[in-house]
């Protein structure tokens, strides 16, 4: 497999990923933004953990939705991280049924 084979594979998975996620979204009420990964779900609960200059934080989410082009099931029923870094959680805004004409 060439190198460009293999960036035409990536970038297609990227656009495959980018699709799901505009159909699912939809589904869940926040998104949360780790370091490492981006979840969208619809419980999130997030703990300081630690004193001092050793904070860390603990993060729980349930039914989620995980961004991440390597994995082959993207949905997960219980997620637990634990970082050190930033953590982002937003609540998206409610979307209302909108019923044909």
């Amino acid at each position: 497999m060439s190198a460009e084979d293999l960036e035409k594979y990536e970038t297609e998975q990227e656009l495959a990923l980018y699709r799901e996620y505009r159909d699912v979204v939809g589904l869940f009420s926040h998104v949360v933004e780790t370091e490492r990964r981006f979840y969208l779900c619809n419980e999130v609960d997030v703990q300081v953990r630690g004193e001092g200059a050793e904070v860390f934080f603990e993060i729980r989410m349930n039914d989620a939705w995980v961004w991440d082009v390597y994995r082959p099931a993207r949905f997960v029923k219980n997620v637990r991280v634990i970082t050190f870094k930033d953590v982002n959680v937003e609540e998206l805004p409610a979307r209302e049924i909108e019923l044909p004409d």
